[in-house]
């Protein structure tokens, strides 16, 4: 399945449309408090996208992707150019995550995360568990790299008509697919 134009355009208008990847459920008052100041550790004042911080995106997107998947590179290079950088503070955070990740693989690699081979990248996701991690903008470090990159690259991911048939929603919001779509039964 190849990635498309199309595709970086739902993915954008859904989250534009209010729809945050990595968003968690409400907190009480000292969890918000507690959040608050956490969250104050990022510095958003000169954080911005550049570069090094796309290219571990799509670094990420090439492992955390289905491997059937097509045209990887320009979707996360168009998507997150665009989404991560219509919010300051969330393009800090995005690139206090990447520079979290690639500290972590220095001391393991003399390369930074977008440098390693596929095997490798794959591995070091695997050795700091991201996958088993909640996504917490103001967690562990394997925390902050599933909110920011991981969820972020998913969301945007399923949000695209392509990414959504991979999951079996062949008429995912926003996607238009009329009437026979929902008149089918589930073994249809």
């Amino acid at each position: 399945m190849e990635l498309s134009r199309r595709d970086v355009l739902s993915a954008l208008s859904a989250a534009s449309a209010g729809a945050v990847a990595g968003c968690s459920a409400p907190t009480s008052g000292d969890e918000t408090v507690a959040s608050e100041a956490a969250a104050s550790e990022v510095d958003t004042t000169d954080a911005t996208v550049d570069d090094h911080d796309v290219d571990t995106l799509v670094a990420l997107g090439e492992v955390v992707y289905p491997s059937g998947v097509d045209g990887v590179e320009p979707f996360v290079r168009e998507y997150s150019a665009e989404r991560v950088r219509r919010d300051p503070e969330y393009e800090a955070g995005v690139v206090d995550a990447v520079s979290r990740l690639d500290a972590y693989v220095e001391e393991f690699y003399s390369d930074p995360y977008a440098d390693l081979s596929a095997t490798e990248r794959l591995a070091v996701l695997e050795q700091l568990s991201v996958d088993d991690a909640d996504p917490v903008p103001d967690g562990e470090d394997r925390e902050r790299i599933r909110y920011y990159l991981v969820n972020e690259l998913l969301y945007a991911f399923y949000a695209t008509p392509t990414g959504a048939s991979l999951a079996g929603l062949e008429n995912p919001p926003g996607h238009p697919g009329g009437t026979t779509s929902y008149q089918r039964g589930p073994n249809a």
